[in-house]
């Protein structure tokens, strides 16, 4: 398998893709360009490296392999003929959504490239986020499944035998679950608010033929706290994972479980979130030579937003440097 083992102690990286900020929801969307916009701001006041990354060159067959071309197709003439919508009312369409969703594939699958060279951890900053996207149907806020992609482009480019998806945002991450829940080459794992949108996620959901036992849901009910949060990490997720033996940990970084959330119901402290950064990056260190890749989904308090993902990232430079 192609790369190096990342040499601890080297900063995160930010990738992003300018097109990213043109997908513009009418007015009172939760999901807006200002989210990643601060983000990005944040991350560079912080002395982060942010890169704008160009186009991917293997964007469109990543996502092929993926989503039905006729999905991609559709999607593509709804944009062309000005249609306000695509699928739900969840899903806006403006001039610049098709861009956008190109550019998150793009910025997801060249992080994935970096993380294989041997780059470190490195989080997509991405929008418009990708977890509930179905191989035909967008949901959620979501168009293409920017987590997805970069796991099957590590299979199918890079030769990963195994590759783990870990989902901590409030909303479970059906699309995903469901691109990959009869392949045993791709863990789902994912903690998050049950019952709550999208309606899966269940403990029960494990998987069916030869992916049976390849999707772990900890499922939590509204107003779990960091405790809980903890709790489940430990005695479910962590274990699978281990279990697993991935060559690369994928993350779906959202942020929604903080407490002030306006779209989440979870107690989440801004401490118990930056501070799985460390646990991501020492996991990562044990299983995966420190292949770790994150992939921005949700989060929508636009004024904590920013300090959540700068101070995780801190956290993940701060747990993959070699101890003392």
């Amino acid at each position: 398998m192609a790369g190096r083992r990342y040499h601890p102690g080297a900063m995160v990286r930010v990738l992003t893709h300018p097109a990213c900020l043109e997908h513009r929801p009418p007015p009172g969307y939760p999901e807006r360009p200002e989210r990643l916009a601060g983000i990005l701001r944040a991350a560079r006041a912080a002395g982060l490296e942010v890169e704008e990354v160009a186009d991917h060159p293997a964007a469109r067959g990543a996502v092929e392999a993926v989503h039905d071309a006729a999905y991609v197709e559709r999607f593509r003439r709804a944009v062309e003929r000005g249609d306000g919508l695509l699928d739900s009312a969840d899903n806006p369409l403006s001039a610049g959504t098709w861009p956008a969703a190109w550019g998150a594939v793009s910025a997801a699958l060249t992080a994935a490239d970096r993380v294989m060279r041997g780059d470190g951890p490195t989080l997509a900053a991405v929008r418009p986020p990708g977890h509930h996207a179905e191989r035909a149907t967008a949901m959620g806020f979501c168009y293409f499944n920017n987590a997805a992609v970069a796991a099957q482009h590590l299979l199918d480019t890079h030769g990963c035998e195994r590759v783990a998806i870990y989902d901590f945002d409030v909303h479970h991450g059906n699309g995903t679950q469901h691109l990959f829940e009869d392949r045993p080459d791709v863990l789902y794992a994912s903690i998050h608010q049950f019952p709550y949108y999208p309606g899966t996620g269940a403990e029960g959901e494990r998987g069916w033929g030869d992916g049976e036992g390849a999707t772990v849901n900890a499922p939590l009910p509204a107003g779990a706290g960091d405790d809980a949060w903890q709790g489940a990490w430990e005695r479910v997720i962590e274990p699978a994972l281990e279990r697993f033996a991935p060559r690369v940990l994928v993350v779906s970084a959202g942020y929604d479980a903080w407490r002030e959330d306006p779209l989440g119901g979870m107690r989440l402290s801004h401490q118990a979130i930056a501070g799985w950064g460390r646990q991501l990056a020492a996991l990562a260190g044990r299983l995966c030579a420190g292949r770790l890749l994150l992939t921005l989904e949700g989060g929508y308090d636009l004024e904590a937003l920013p300090g959540l993902v700068v101070d995780q990232l801190r956290a993940i430079a701060a747990g993959a440097e070699p101890p003392a």
